[in-house]
C-alpha cells in the first residue's frame, strides 16, 4: 500500500512539473515579444498565480481552484442560462398578439400639425374629453389618464412677477419632437404689438418654425406654441426672449429676457439588454468616456447601485447572484439605449473598506462609455448630480 501510495505521488509530482515547465515556457514567451500581440497583464497574473498553486498544493488551495472555483463557474452559468431564457421568453411574449390596441379606422393624430382649437376636432372624442376634464385628468401619449398636477410639474416659469410681461412655458416632450405651450400675460395697461417670441437652442436641437408676432391688449394674455427637433441623445438648452412695442410710444423695441429650459437627457434614454460578449465588444468601440468619481451621502454598496439605477434609466447586467454577499466591494455593468438607437455603457466600481464605520460613504468611480460625446457628458452630468441621497 505504501509503495503504491509513493508511485502515484510521484506521478503528481512529475504531472505539476511538467505542468509549471509549459506554463512558464508560455509566460517567457509571451513577455519575450517574439509573437505580434503580447501577453496581457491580466493572464500574465493568472498564469503568476497558477505557478504558486502548483508549488503549493495545500488543501486550503486545492479546495478553493477544485471545489470553490467550479460551483462559482456553474452558478454563473446557470444564471446566463436563466437570463436568456428570461430575454427569449419575453420576445415571445412581445411578438404574441393578445389583443387588438388600435382599430383599423381609428384616426392618427399628428401632433405637429394640431394646434390651438383644432386639437378637438381632429381625432378626438368630445364627450370623453369633457369627461375627463371634469375629472380633472387628462389623456397622456400611450392612452393613459394623467392628473393635471403631474402636468403642472412640468411648467417652467420664465419670467418674473414683476416683469412687464409674464411668461411661463409647458414643455411636452414626444420622442423626435419637442412642444412648448408659451402662456404669455400682459400685466400692464398698455397694448403690446408686434410682440414675437425669439427662441434659440443649444446642442442638436432645431426649432422647426419661427412663431408668429401677435397684438396683445391691456391685461390680456395669449398662447404660443413653439416646435422643437431633437436629433440626438444628449443634455440641450432652450433660451429666448419676448419682444415688443407699445402701442403710441416713439421708444425702441423693448425686450425680456428668458429664463433658460434645459432638456433632460433622461427623457430620451430606456433601459436595454445586451449580451455580455456584446458589451464588451461596444466597451473596446466606444472611444468616448467620462469617468465620474463617487461623491455621496449612501452607505450601503446595493442601496447605491439601486439608486443609481434608479435617477438613470440604466439597467444593470451584471446577475444578481453575483452581487449577492457583503465582501465591501461592488463591480457592475449598466447599459442603456436611446430611442435614437445610440448606445450607453457605464462601469460601477465601489467599496466600502472592511472595518470601517456604518455612516461612512461608499467610494469608487462611474466609467461610462459611449459612440458620442454628447451622449457620455451627459450622462455622466446626470450621474453627478443624482448621486447624494436628498437632505431630510
Amino acid at each position: 500500500m505504501y509503495h503504491m501510495i509513493r508511485m502515484l505521488d510521484d506521478i503528481v509530482q512529475v504531472f505539476a512539473a511538467e505542468s509549471m515547465l509549459m506554463i512558464a515556457s508560455i509566460l517567457h514567451l509571451g513577455r519575450s515579444g517574439i509573437p505580434k500581440k503580447p501577453i496581457t497583464e491580466d493572464d500574465a497574473e493568472r498564469m503568476s498565480l497558477c505557478l504558486r498553486v502548483l508549488s503549493n498544493r495545500s488543501d486550503l488551495m486545492v479546495d478553493v481552484f477544485g471545489e470553490q472555483s467550479r460551483a462559482a463557474l456553474a452558478d454563473m452559468l446557470a444564471a446566463s442560462d436563466n437570463r436568456k431564457d428570461y430575454v427569449e421568453g419575453m420576445s415571445e411574449s412581445a411578438s404574441r398578439v393578445d389583443e387588438i390596441s388600435v382599430e383599423v379606422d381609428q384616426g392618427i393624430v399628428f401632433p405637429l400639425l394640431t394646434s390651438g382649437a383644432s386639437d378637438a376636432e381632429v381625432g378626438e372624442n368630445k364627450f370623453d374629453s369633457s369627461l375627463l376634464q371634469a375629472t380633472g385628468r387628462v389623456v397622456g401619449d400611450d392612452g393613459g389618464h394623467l392628473d393635471y398636477q403631474s402636468k403642472l410639474k412640468k411648467v417652467i416659469q420664465l419670467s418674473g412677477f414683476s416683469d412687464p410681461v409674464y411668461v411661463e412655458a409647458y414643455v411636452h416632450i414626444n420622442q423626435y419632437d419637442i412642444v412648448l405651450d408659451v402662456l404669455v400675460v400682459n400685466q400692464t395697461g398698455d397694448t403690446l404689438q408686434g410682440l414675437s417670441l425669439e427662441l434659440a437652442t443649444l446642442g442638436d436641437l432645431k426649432l422647426v418654425e419661427k412663431p408668429q408676432p401677435c397684438i396683445l391688449g391691456p391685461y390680456d394674455f395669449t398662447n404660443i406654441k413653439a416646435n422643437i427637433k431633437v436629433s440626438s441623445t444628449e443634455n440641450g438648452i432652450i433660451f429666448g426672449n419676448i419682444v415688443y412695442d407699445i402701442v403710441g410710444s416713439t421708444a425702441d423695441r423693448n425686450c425680456v429676457v428668458l429664463s433658460n429650459i434645459h432638456i433632460d437627457i433622461m427623457d430620451y434614454i430606456v433601459p436595454a439588454h445586451c449580451s455580455e460578449t456584446e458589451f464588451r465588444k461596444m466597451w473596446a468601440e466606444f472611444e468616448w468616456e467620462n469617468k465620474i468619481t463617487v461623491n455621496t451621502n449612501i452607505t450601503d454598496l446595493h442601496e447605491y447601485l439601486h439608486h443609481l439605477l434608479g435617477n438613470t434609466n440604466l439597467k444593470c447586467l451584471t446577475p444578481e447572484k453575483a452581487l449577492t454577499g457583503e465582501c465591501g466591494f461592488l463591480a457592475a455593468n449598466l447599459y442603456a439605449r436611446s430611442i435614437f438607437g445610440e448606445d450607453a455603457l457605464a462601469n460601477l466600481s465601489i467599496e466600502k473598506p472592511m472595518g470601517s464605520p456604518p455612516n461612512v460613504p461608499v467610494v469608487g468611480h462611474v466609467r461610462i462609455r459611449a459612440k458620442t460625446q454628447g451622449m457620455a457628458l451627459s450622462l455622466g452630468d446626470k450621474i453627478s448630480l443624482s448621486q447624494k441621497f436628498p437632505a431630510s
